[in-house]
C-alpha cells in the first residue's frame, strides 16, 4: 500500500514536472519568435552606413515643403545637381532627365511612379522655391515624380561632395559644374552614376530597371 502511495505521489511530481517544463517551454518559443520578428523589422528598417538617408539635412522642395533625404525611402532616385538660370549644359542635363523619364514611362517597368526624379539646385540664392514652383510649371515637370530642391550654400556643397559634383561660380549669374547623372536605390545607396551631356542614357535606364525590380509595395 506504501509503495503504491509513493509511486502514485511520484506519478503527480512527475507530471507536475512536464507541465512546468512544457509552459517553460512554450515561453521561451514565444520570445525566440518574438525576437526573431523583431530583428526581421530592424533589418527592414535599418539604414546602411552609405545610405543617402543618413544624411540629416533638411531641404525644401519647389512646392515651399521641407523635407529630408530619408522620406524618400522605398523609391528608386534619379538625380542631377542644376542651376536653373543656366543657358548651357543644364538645359542639355535637363532634356536627358525627361528623355529618361519618357523612356521609363514607357517601359515595362515595375513600380514606375516609385522613381523620383530630383534636380538640385546649385545656385540657392536664384533658386528660390517660388522661382523653382515657377520653373517646372513652364517646364512640364510638376507631378509629384518631379521634385527640385534646394538649401544653403554650405549644405548644397556637402551634397555635392556625396556625388563627387564639382561647381564653381565663374560669374554673378554663371557656374561650371560637374555633368553627372546619379541613380540610388530604394535604400538610398548610390547604384550608378554617367557623367556628360547629351549622350545615350542606356545604362542609367537599365540600372532604374534592375533597381525597380527590387522595389516591393
Amino acid at each position: 500500500m506504501a509503495l503504491g502511495v509513493l509511486l502514485l505521489q511520484g506519478c503527480k511530481n512527475n507530471s507536475t514536472t512536464s507541465s512546468a517544463d512544457a509552459k517553460e517551454a512554450e515561453q521561451t518559443h514565444v520570445e525566440t519568435t518574438a525576437a526573431q520578428e523583431q530583428g526581421e523589422v530592424t533589418k527592414a528598417t535599418e539604414i546602411s552606413d552609405i545610405s543617402i538617408y543618413n544624411l540629416p539635412e533638411t531641404w525644401t522642395t519647389q512646392n515651399g515643403n521641407d523635407i529630408q533625404w530619408k522620406d524618400f525611402k522605398g523609391n528608386v532616385l534619379v538625380v542631377v545637381m542644376i542651376y536653373t538660370s543656366c543657358k548651357a549644359a543644364c538645359p542639355i542635363l535637363i532634356a536627358d532627365m525627361r528623355d529618361i523619364r519618357k523612356t521609363v514611362d514607357a517601359s515595362d517597368m515595375p513600380h514606375k511612379k516609385k522613381v523620383k526624379y530630383i534636380l538640385v539646385s546649385i545656385d540657392p540664392k536664384v533658386d528660390t522655391p517660388e522661382h523653382l514652383k515657377k520653373f517646372a510649371q513652364e517646364s512640364g515637370m510638376d507631378d509629384d515624380q518631379w521634385v527640385f530642391l534646394r538649401s544653403d550654400e554650405e549644405k548644397t556643397r556637402e551634397f555635392a561632395a556625396v556625388l563627387a559634383v564639382n561647381y564653381k561660380q565663374i560669374s554673378p549669374v554663371d557656374f561650371s559644374h560637374s555633368n553627372i547623372i546619379s541613380v540610388f536605390n530604394a535604400d538610398g545607396e548610390l547604384a550608378a552614376q554617367q557623367e556628360g551631356l547629351g549622350i545615350d542614357r542606356t545604362s542609367i535606364v537599365q540600372e532604374i530597371r534592375k533597381q525597380l525590380e527590387k522595389v516591393t509595395e
